[in-house]
């Protein structure tokens, strides 16, 4: 059995302290809004306006709290409320995308293809003024030695992409120099979330070999 190789940027550890803390503000929040409901149309309708805010809410907060991704050979997989499997060898799409919320943006691979042409979004890397967490060593080498092993030039690319971010941080680079950070950088302000096709990113990753 392939060894599986943890892909979660957040401290499971750290996603179940703020998966708490969303619970108690959620049901604070309904209880709140429940209450004036309650004073203007009955005790019914406060209880039922109560659990259509707070339920969702935590819903959305468990999900989150058992969110894990890992790789097993070339295997991609995602555990929330199922699991979903994406062969690294077997891809069908391959984009980077990055999300802007509150001038925190992410990077992540998302992958498409086998067995069942299902999606998954590897978040590689996430960076605020404040400063940055990005995925470790063993993580990214992972990887890339996963994608490289695809066989096809697309994949390649963005194999060649988390070894030159490797090999910055092997230098000791700041967060500026790191191609991540900088292909984070690319998208205009503003943006929640928009995708960086592969020819962006070929055409970047051949600047960092000039």
């Amino acid at each position: 059995m392939a060894e599986r190789i943890p892909l979660d940027l957040i401290d499971p550890a750290a996603l179940r302290k703020r998966a708490r803390l969303v619970v108690v503000a959620a049901l604070v929040l309904g209880l709140v809004i429940g209450e004036v409901v309650a004073l203007l149309g009955g005790f019914l309708a406060g209880g039922i306006t109560a659990v259509v805010v707070a339920v969702p809410l935590i819903v959305l907060a468990v999900v989150e709290s058992r969110r894990r991704v890992w790789l097993a050979g070339s295997q991609v997989s995602v555990r929330a409320l199922g699991t979903r499997t994406v062969d690294l060898h077997g891809l069908t799409g391959l984009d980077l995308m990055v999300t802007d919320v509150r001038g925190t943006r992410t990077i992540g691979l998302l992958i498409t293809g086998a067995p069942k042409g299902r999606t998954i979004n590897v978040a590689l890397a996430t960076y605020a003024a404040a400063g940055g967490r990005e995925l470790g060593v063993l993580a990214l080498r992972k990887l890339a030695d996963g994608l490289s092993g695809a066989g096809d030039p697309g994949p390649l690319v963005f194999a060649e992409l988390l070894v030159a971010q490797l090999r910055a941080e092997a230098r000791g680079e700041d967060m500026g120099g790191r191609p991540l950070y900088q292909l984070a950088g690319v998208v205009p302000a503003g943006k929640l979330a928009q995708r960086l096709q592969t020819d962006t990113v070929t055409s970047f990753v051949a600047t960092l070999d000039s």
